[in-house]
């Protein structure tokens, strides 16, 4: 059985049937439950998608899919019937991104670590903002996506969490601790992101960097910045012509594509296969860097091992405070090889008889 296999034709007689039957005796049928992330809209009507999916697969494929052996999610249910045309709407909005957080945080911050209303006109012009952010397709939102009662209440889930509240905090999430931890251990670095993912916003350098589920950088990675901003520095590492560029200025002076981290050489490793490769970072972050020219000189060449561990959370390291590190860690591998290979005599312990 090929799930997911259906058609236009075969979802539109399951709504037939559906409407025939009505509701409650439709999901009794065939031992769906009602819907809990996204419904299935048509001629004004809303469905549950996760039944419909499943039933359709009867005229396609033989049978109807049972509950368990699919998600009424956009991995499966609502993603396949996009596909074959229909509107499918989140019942309820995705939970808050870093981005999101960190530009609320910052508006929190701003009116001295309070909860703000939603008539309030800053609450009201950030709704809008984060209307624009290109995180959450369209399909996930609903018609409450980010209203202004929505980002009042998450100013007061900030607000509720500072250390010097002396109230009862609000629901809010872990998410929001650790974005509120950021601001207070790095105001000026934080009030840089939110500067930047605003100007991002309002220019449009940002909005071609939607976030995919198969995205490389996974959540620990840039913790600081958030996603939309990483994928923006990453980009950036990604300029051919750049890369090019950095790579031939290295070897125009003589020296080797080697990691100027850990010393990694692709070529002395892989042979001809290595040759002429080697990752580019940019050495300062876009909090700290801003939108502007590259010079070869922001940029570093390393290897993807060392690219990775750069990247993984904030504070970036430079290539130069990584191999610091990595030469940290080799002396201290010799040190306690030495001591595992050191005669016993000179501890005073008593030497085997040969």
């Amino acid at each position: 059985m090929q799930k997911g296999a259906i058609t236009r034709e075969s979802v539109l007689k399951v709504l037939t049937e559906h409407d025939e039957l009505g509701r409650e005796a439709f999901l009794a049928k065939y031992g769906f439950g009602s819907a809990r992330s996204y419904v299935l809209v048509h001629e004004g009507q809303e469905y549950d998608s996760k039944a419909v999916a499943g039933v359709a697969h009867k005229w396609n494929q033989g049978r109807v899919l049972t509950p368990g052996e699919f998600s009424g999610g956009k991995d499966h249910a609502a993603a396949w019937l996009m596909r074959v045309g229909f509107q499918v709407k989140a019942i309820k909005n995705p939970d808050w991104a870093r981005d999101e957080i960190i530009l609320a945080c910052h508006l929190v911050r701003e009116n001295g670590w309070k909860g703000m209303d939603a008539e309030d006109s800053r609450v009201v012009e950030l709704s809008d903002l984060l209307q624009l952010l290109p995180i959450h397709a369209e399909a996930d939102r609903n018609e409450k996506f980010r209203n202004p009662n929505g980002v009042a209440r998450k100013t007061s889930d900030i607000a509720t969490r500072h250390p010097e509240y002396q109230g009862k905090p609000t629901k809010g999430g872990a998410l929001d601790v650790a974005v509120l931890h950021d601001f207070l251990a790095r105001p000026q670095e934080m009030t840089g992101v939110a500067r930047l993912i605003r100007q991002g916003i309002a220019t449009g350098t940002l909005q071609s960097f939607v976030p995919t589920e198969d995205e490389e950088f996974g959540d620990d990675f840039s913790a600081l910045e958030g996603r939309l901003l990483m994928r923006r520095h990453t980009a950036r590492e990604r300029n051919k012509s750049l890369r090019k560029k950095k790579i031939a200025s290295v070897l125009q002076r003589g020296g080797r594509l080697a990691c100027e981290a850990c010393g990694f050489d692709f070529e002395k490793i892989y042979g001809d296969r290595g040759a002429g490769y080697i990752e580019c970072h940019h050495v300062l972050p876009l909090h700290v860097a801003g939108e502007g020219h590259t010079k070869l000189s922001d940029l570093a060449l390393i290897c993807a091992n060392c690219h990775r561990m750069i990247h993984r959370r904030a504070p970036w390291p430079t290539p130069g405070e990584l191999r610091v590190l990595v030469e940290q860690k080799h002396a201290d591998d010799r040190r306690a090889a030495a001591a595992l290979t050191r005669p016993r005599r000179a501890t005073g312990e008593q030497m085997p008889t040969p």
